[in-house]
């Protein structure tokens, strides 16, 4: 069996990384091992997160499935309120990618940003992974590791923890002990680690900023941060994924090894979406269209580059399926499987749908063509043509707008209402469910 490292950046640009292209990061400058990372696999163009905000991602990634279904993603995110809440976090009843592989042999772990709620109700060891090493919050400061409410947010499993330290580097320390422990184990046991880095989300820190932490008055920094602090802090975290393949090499496990590496959503003030426009919280291109990297010496041909439109929770089931873990029978996942683009390089038409309470906002991408709306305005972009949606197709083809928005409308239907805090339930056929 495979293991499997499953990499996610915070608030990651889809062009700050040298291997797509960024400006400022030229290939082999900011990002030189996630660079190579893409080298030897597969580069996915048009891959999507399943949100431009954070914690709704993670609640797709983790469940496989939109994250509308459940009452905890509606928040847009999970703030401050969620600390002590009942019912705002990943409920542990839900199967998760980690509790099927669990369940398929693995030992799982998680290092770095859960943000998905907080104990006793929710937590990570609830959800599937055996062990956890991170954060609970959406972000923190990177050496004092106190975050929005003013406390302490690093943790080990259910027990706040104090240590010294640039949180970038601890979470790339933490994962390198846990391959050292499970490496000599997984002939037998194989593992999955996910590594959940905060890099680059605010605060703008760097490893050599630690004269700054004092001084920062809000977590979200507005007086503070640049190109150039923001790229420092890609590159740290991108020397502990080069730690990291180095360490997957020392134990000769490498090519028994997935990594694969993404964002949680778009980037945001210092990032480069080019040629993309928009960022976090946005339903424009800049704000869900990310980096998608998979490495598999086994079984991805190195060098190549797939158009397949894709978001996070395909991801999740194709990781699932490299698992051979099994498909729970009693919820529902949305997620399509990309083995067939992995192993057989072919594409297959792939629908993506999305809606925010913020501005209203409701988007389809499929094939070429992109549906968008913006409080009450309308937008119809060919996206293969207009990666920058500035030329409004709506007058000029009224019926393919018509079409996609019925399709968003047949699509929303079968979701939950985004309504504020209300219990939503969960709502799913069975028919609904892709089979691919």
């Amino acid at each position: 069996m495979t293991n499997i490292i499953y990499i996610v950046a915070d608030d990651l640009g889809y062009a700050d990384l040298g291997c797509y292209g960024g400006r400022e990061a030229q290939f082999g400058q900011v990002s030189p091992n996630i660079d190579k990372l893409a080298a030897r696999g597969k580069m996915f163009l048009n891959g999507y997160s399943n949100s431009p905000v954070c914690s709704p991602t993670r609640f797709a990634l983790m469940t496989m499935a939109y994250q509308y279904r459940l009452r905890g993603a509606l928040e847009e995110p999970l703030n401050s309120k969620s600390k002590g809440s009942s019912t705002l976090g990943l409920p542990p009843e839900i199967p998760t990618l980690p509790s099927q592989l669990k369940k398929a042999g693995y030992y799982t772990g998680l290092v770095g940003k859960w943000h998905l709620g907080y104990p006793p109700y929710f937590g990570p060891r609830a959800s599937g992974y055996e062990e956890f090493y991170g954060i609970m919050a959406g972000g923190v400061d990177y050496f004092s590791h106190v975050s929005g409410l003013g406390d302490n947010d690093l943790w080990i499993n259910e027990e706040e923890h104090d240590e010294v330290g640039y949180l970038t580097d601890l979470l790339s320390d933490r994962a390198i002990d846990f391959i050292d422990r499970r490496a000599p184990k997984s002939a037998e046991t194989p593992f999955f680690l996910s590594l959940h880095y905060t890099a680059p989300h605010w605060p703008w820190e760097t490893r050599d900023d630690e004269h700054l932490a004092d001084k920062i008055t809000s977590l979200f920094h507005l007086e503070g941060g640049n190109i150039h602090t923001y790229q420092k802090m890609i590159h740290h975290m991108d020397e502990g994924i080069g730690r990291i393949m180095e360490k997957l090499d020392e134990h000769g496990i490498a090519d028994d090894t997935v990594i694969v590496f993404t964002s949680d959503n778009g980037g945001e003030r210092f990032s480069d979406n080019w040629p993309l426009v928009g960022g976090k919280m946005d339903l424009t291109e800049g704000g869900i269209r990310v980096p998608w990297i998979i490495s598999w010496p086994n079984g991805v041909e190195p060098g190549t580059v797939s158009e397949q439109l894709c978001m996070t929770m395909d991801w999740s089931r194709t990781l699932l399926d490299i698992g051979q873990g099994e498909l729970p029978e009693d919820y529902p996942i949305d997620g399509v499987s990309l083995l067939p683009v992995l192993q057989e390089n072919t594409e297959f038409e792939r629908p993506l749908y999305w809606r925010m309470k913020h501005r209203k906002q409701r988007a389809l991408r499929m094939g070429s063509w992109k549906y968008l709306k913006v409080d009450e305005h309308e937008y119809l972009f060919n996206i293969d043509n207009d990666a920058r949606e500035r030329a409004n197709q709506a007058r000029l083809q009224p019926e393919r707008l018509n079409a996609m928005r019925q399709s968003w409308l047949d699509w929303d239907s079968t979701m939950p209402p985004l309504v504020e805090d209300s219990v939503v339930s969960l709502v799913y056929s069975k028919a609904d469910m892709p089979q691919r």
